[in-house]
């Protein structure tokens, strides 16, 4: 799985010109879904969005979590963080995941971080979306769940 985290003090999301989701302070998670991907893969980035350290402490440092700051996570499905540009210059989806798997991982990230106690809004899966956002920082940082063998 790969998700792009930005540090956000606002996200929303639009569908057909009408606003479906907002946060405030906190996470925008983008997240794609890989073929392979596995229950293990989903762990991983479940943890990592739980715990990253990236909010400030009353010293200016990156020393806080989401949780800590209770923050709020506007997660939206991004498949195409999975094109792949290397040969051409159209991306080639190949490694992404079929809709059915992505959605099933998505809501289960979803639901494991409700679970959790987070706040948690989404975008809509499978759907054009503009995704609105004040990146707080800017701070942006990439998960890969990929595992180095």
């Amino acid at each position: 799985m790969r998700a792009v985290i930005q540090k956000v003090t606002k996200s929303n999301v639009v569908v057909d010109n009408e606003e479906i989701s907002n946060i405030d302070q906190g996470l925008l998670v983008l997240l794609a879904v890989k073929e392979n991907d596995d229950k293990d893969d989903l762990a991983y980035i479940k943890k990592k969005i739980e715990k990253l350290r990236i909010f400030e402490d009353n010293e200016g440092k990156m020393n806080l979590s989401i949780e800590e700051v209770g923050g709020e996570i506007l997660l939206v499905s991004q498949f195409t963080l999975y094109g792949d540009v290397r040969k051409g210059n159209r991306p080639s989806f190949i490694d992404s995941a079929k809709p059915d798997k992505a959605n099933e991982f998505y809501e289960i990230l979803k639901e494991e971080l409700v679970a959790d106690g987070f706040s948690v809004k989404t975008g809509k899966f499978q759907t054009h979306m503009e995704v609105s956002l004040t990146n707080d920082g800017p701070c942006t940082i990439i998960l890969d769940s990929e595992r180095i063998l």
